[in-house]
């Protein structure tokens, strides 16, 4: 059960190996979370990760879950829940994608499309019926601010988590009154693995950041958390610039 600030004893992080859902792991298991869960697909880097965050303390275990093989979700989920009550579920699996690439190869569009929408919708379904069930929990998801308005240099990443946002947010909506907390997370430009060797864009942050927003939003039982907290005012202005306008933005 969570505490009385609203912090989870218990954590599954589905995409284990994500930086900014490792940062989070480090900051929950530094307050009060004991249990952890690591979902993602086997691989030297998923014990390490397991094996860093045991060594803070915690209880951590490691499944096989791979967001492309939805058919497996319900089983794999499953029997993370069938060990005990998960507190929170941090969905932080994402492909960021190579624009100028996939457009050209529309199968590897498809795969950006399938991995932030289409398995996340997969994941979070089988993870808020699991919630629901137990009567309490918070399931956090990664959005982006590139699913506030497409860009040009980014519309096949940034469609695809406009589509998650929604759905988020729709889940949440369907969820309220159960005990069940859904926040959507949209940081900006975030300096991890994914992003190395991009030109880095105004107001970047790190996953240490991300983490700390998301304990406040789990502390305040927020429903939408900006990264930084500037970016609300900004892309609030963005998404309501003339179409024309918008597109001539060295963005």
């Amino acid at each position: 059960m969570k505490d009385a600030f609203g912090l989870p004893q218990s954590l599954l992080v589905l995409g284990g190996t994500s930086e900014i859902g490792l940062a989070t792991a480090r900051r929950l298991i530094a307050r009060r979370t004991r249990t952890v869960w690591l979902a993602g697909r086997p691989s030297p880097a998923l014990e390490e990760a397991a094996g860093q965050l045991r060594g803070l303390g915690a209880d951590v275990h490691t499944v096989a879950f791979d967001a492309l093989d939805p058919t497996c979700h319900e089983a794999v989920l499953g029997k993370v829940f069938a060990e005990g009550d998960i507190d929170m579920v941090l969905l932080a699996f994402g492909l960021l994608g190579d624009q100028a690439h996939d457009e050209r190869e529309p199968e590897a569009a498809v795969r950006v499309a399938q991995t932030n929408y289409t398995g996340a919708v997969s994941a979070g379904l089988v993870c808020a019926r699991a919630l629901q069930s137990q009567g309490h929990g918070s399931l956090v998801v990664m959005s982006s601010v590139a699913g506030e308005r497409a860009r040009r240099a980014n519309f096949i990443y940034g469609s695809s988590k406009a589509g998650l946002d929604a759905f988020a947010q729709g889940l949440g909506d369907a969820l309220h009154g159960t005990g069940v907390h859904v926040m959507v997370v949209r940081p900006g430009f975030v300096r991890t693995r994914m992003t190395a060797g991009l030109p880095e864009a105004p107001l970047a942050t790190t996953p240490e950041a991300v983490a700390t927003a998301v304990e406040l939003g789990l502390r305040r039982r927020s429903e939408t958390v900006w990264v930084p907290g500037a970016l609300r005012v900004v892309m609030s202005a963005l998404r309501h610039l003339p179409r024309g306008m918008f597109r001539r933005l060295p963005i």
